[in-house]
């Protein structure tokens, strides 16, 4: 992907649809529609997967809570929501095998009849993902629960019950919709952010009005069919499209926080079934921490960054604390961040925990303004096809999806064990070797490469974890990285897991970043300053 190059087009160029919002669903309508043979241009005012596709809680699921919602309500569209998910896990896993992995999840419970209910719960899960390799849920005895996770407290154990679901790098799966649908011939670019729209004599969306960030440069994007994936920001898109139309979003705030890796000691993930507001909470092994959450609290604010609280952060210690022999250290707290869920309003009486992560194409018969509302990760393709479908009826075409089998990239001719490879061919220490693998796939080696030129690149960020210098040029040069949190938070995923560690790598990254990019001392100064700033408000947040 080249920016400047895709600015060049955006300019100049005439495309069949525009798509604004590069999350998971726009990077994933992007896609959808260049394979359709659609000329494409994706656009976001910040960075791919910046706000919710980068902030989930890393699951491709079907949705444990909603299958229980659904039985205990008896809401077809709930259980339709389950069947949805569970139809595209497979397919999310099979995409970018290198991205998206099985993961095993534990239920601990305190009683015989607790068991009895998660393990009748979980087999009715299993039976609604069809087309699915992975293996079925276990009811395991106490001794088998702490093998498998040896830090939960033996006194209130009784058993457990394991049942498997995925999980996925979501700011890096998002990376590789983007980048497959540019590898196809979209142009697109992050950092493009739309100020109005073209209308013809009809009154219908003919141009996207934007201005490059970066720069201030303004650009004037020329689309047959413009569609708005902003997710909870999609209301400011439909309502600068059309002033007439009411608003339809009630976006709800999620907070994660991340812990040391020692909290569970384990590679098996936890369900916490009960928690005091009536959610589920999980605690998940990611990029060497262990990740709790989430919370789902209204949200007003949405043009503030959501970040965790002191609250949340205790709310989620509390509710984690009771399975564990040891409880969380305040100190030991490493990071966290907040995400918004793009929740569709139906009925204004009903909190945001109750409403359906189901989603609706809209179509804005004055305008032509397309909006994907609403969803979820685990069926960002779904979506994408549900919408490209619509596109094809108001362009008059009728083409066939081709997303369900597309191999997105650096998934190609992948093998889980060519970090091996690596490790032998470039001389890299295994922990770095497996890590490029699982971040860059078949195009590790580009990375390797790189380092195996220029030794100063082989050199680690932080000696806590595997992330090389190299890879700050790789990003740079092919991923698009035009500011310091763009590499930092979401091509390796530092911010949200070390925030100390993260700060500790700015300076080398800056300096990287400023000779790839010809910043001056004071740019890169501004840049990197700016961003430790935000660290440390979200530290303060914590507190």
């Amino acid at each position: 992907m080249n920016r400047t190059t895709s600015l060049a087009r955006l300019q100049n160029e005439l495309f069949d649809i525009c798509i604004i919002g590069a999350g998971a669903s726009g990077a994933g309508c992007a896609l959808d529609a260049v394979l359709r043979g659609y000329k494409v241009a994706l656009i976001d005012k910040k960075d791919f997967a910046s706000e919710t596709s980068s902030r989930s809680t890393k699951l491709i699921h079907g949705g444990v809570r909603y299958l229980e919602q659904a039985f205990k309500k008896l809401d077809f569209a709930q259980l339709k929501q389950v069947r949805h998910g569970l139809e595209e896990r497979h397919i999310v896993l099979k995409n970018a095998p290198h991205l998206a992995r099985p993961l095993a999840l534990m239920t601990p419970v305190n009683s015989w009849f607790e068991g009895l209910y998660f393990k009748i719960g979980l087999s009715l899960y299993d039976t609604f993902a069809t087309n699915d390799t992975l293996p079925k849920s276990k009811w395991l005895n106490k001794k088998e629960v702490l093998a498998k996770i040896p830090t939960l407290d033996r006194k209130k154990l009784h058993s457990g019950v394991l049942y498997y679901d995925g999980q996925l790098d979501d700011a890096r799966y998002c990376l590789a919709l983007a980048q497959s649908a540019s590898e196809n011939g979209a142009a697109v670019a992050n950092y493009v952010e739309v100020k109005a729209f073209g209308k013809n004599e009809s009154g219908k969306l003919d141009a996207v009005e934007a201005v490059d960030v970066p720069t201030g440069r303004p650009l004037s994007i020329r689309a047959k069919l413009v569609i708005n994936c902003t997710g909870p920001f999609s209301d400011h898109i439909r309502l600068m499209a059309n002033a007439a139309l009411s608003e339809r979003l009630r976006p709800s705030k999620g907070v994660h926080l991340s812990l040391p890796h020692q909290t569970l000691n384990s590679e098996y993930a936890m369900l916490i079934p009960k928690t005091s507001d009536g959610r589920v909470v999980f605690a998940i092994p990611f990029e060497g921490a262990t990740m709790v959450g989430t919370t789902d609290t209204e949200c007003d604010e949405i043009d503030k960054e959501p970040t965790l609280n002191h609250e949340e952060r205790e709310y989620l210690a509390a509710t984690l604390n009771p399975y564990l022999a040891k409880p969380i250290d305040p100190a030991e707290i490493r990071a966290g961040f907040g995400g918004l869920r793009p929740l569709l309003a139906a009925d204004p009486s009903k909190s945001t925990k109750s409403l359906v992560r189901d989603h609706e194409v809209e179509v804005d018969e004055t305008s032509g303004l397309i909006s994907l509302l609403g969803g979820k990760w685990t069926t960002y393709r779904l979506m994408a096809k549900d919408t490209i479908d619509e596109a094809d009826k108001v362009l008059g075409e009728v083409r066939a999806c081709k997303t369900a089998d597309y191999v997105l990239a650096g998934g190609e001719n992948y093998r889980a064990k060519s970090w091996q490879d690596l490790n032998a061919q470039f001389a890299l220490p295994e922990d770095i070797a497996r890590h490029l693998v699982l971040k860059y796939g078949s195009r590790a080696p580009q990375v390797a490469t790189l380092a195996r030129e220029d030794a100063r690149l082989k050199e680690r960020l932080s000696p806590a974890y595997p992330y090389i210098r190299a890879e700050v040029v790789y990003a740079v040069r092919n991923e698009m990285v035009v500011m310091p949190r763009d590499f930092l938070a979401r091509r390796i995923r530092l911010e949200i897991t070390d925030w100390n560690e993260t700060l500790n790598s700015l300076p080398v990254v800056a300096d990287l970043m400023a000779r790839e990019l010809g910043w001056t001392e004071e740019e890169k100064k501004m840049y990197a300053d700016a961003y430790a700033s935000e660290i440390g408000q979200f530290i303060s947040d914590a507190r």
